[in-house]
């Protein structure tokens, strides 16, 4: 019988990379500074990228929670000097959507209320990557489907808060891209354990390709959220069941009926 694992991650460590990362935001919201504009003209398309505090400040937290997820992981008693970064990639993208409404959002409750919730949930990222290292540990498979779940979610509030900003397809493109790549790289090695980046790379373009063409619909940010998330989950389904074998007709059936319940849904939202 297999010995059974119930560890947790040291409590000091956690406690300081968590605040140390909302820290971060803290910071940049009560530090005001002026922003700098760079306008650059590619292929004879004008685009102006604003820079200031809360935008560095965003970048670095994503940084420092992969850093510190590393740090977190080398303390596991299982740890035997493996990569860790496939743990990195939910707690940096999750630290990158959290900075977005705080980014957004006025200084007031609204504002706390995003930052005490963004607190919590990287906590709980921390915690489901921590035991999502050692697949022996009997909460394995209730903190890989909830790092699942997780990712896409995120690509929903990240995608919706695009289209929220009003950014330009430019921006919304080269936000897509990484993020539909990412959150499907990590889903793929959760449930088949292995690096799928010819997978992740196509639905990646799939999904930037759709993002281009509902830009200009008049579809709300969560709507909007809804119609790629539907064909993220359906293609990264596709791919994890032909990974494990099962036929074209079933794979292709339970996608259709993923993609259907999105786009339902999103057509719901709007009504």
């Amino acid at each position: 019988m297999l010995e059974e694992h119930r560890h947790m991650p040291d409590s000091d460590r956690i406690s300081v990379l968590l605040a140390a990362v909302l820290l971060a935001y803290a910071l940049a919201n009560l530090i005001k500074t002026p922003g700098y504009a760079f306008n650059l003209n590619l292929l004879r398309i004008s685009i102006t990228i604003s820079l200031n505090l809360n935008v560095i400040a965003t970048l670095i937290a994503s940084g420092l929670t992969a850093a510190g997820m590393d740090w977190l992981l080398r303390g596991h008693p299982h740890f035997e000097d493996q990569n860790t970064f496939q743990h990195w990639i939910l707690p940096a993208l999750t630290a990158f959507v959290l900075g977005i409404p705080l980014y957004n959002l006025p200084f007031g409750p609204a504002w706390w209320l995003s930052f005490g919730l963004g607190g919590i949930l990287l906590l709980l990222v921390f915690i489901a990557e921590y035991i999502a290292l050692d697949s022996s540990d009997v909460r394995y498979p209730a903190a890989s489907a909830g790092l699942v779940a997780l990712s896409y979610t995120l690509f929903l509030i990240l995608v919706a808060t695009v289209s929220f900003s009003g950014m330009r397809l430019f921006f919304v493109s080269i936000i897509v891209f990484p993020a539909a790549g990412l959150v499907t790289l990590r889903a793929l090695h959760l449930r088949t354990g292995g690096w799928e980046f010819t997978w992740a790379i196509g639905i990646a373009l799939v999904l930037t390709q759709l993002a281009a063409a509902f830009h200009y619909w008049p579809l709300e940010p969560v709507q909007y959220g809804l119609v790629l998330l539907g064909p993220l989950y359906a293609l990264t389904e596709l791919a994890q069941n032909l990974y494990e074998d099962i036929s074209w007709r079933r794979a292709g059936i339970e996608m259709t009926i993923g993609l259907v319940l999105f786009w339902t849904a999103a057509l719901v939202v709007r009504g």
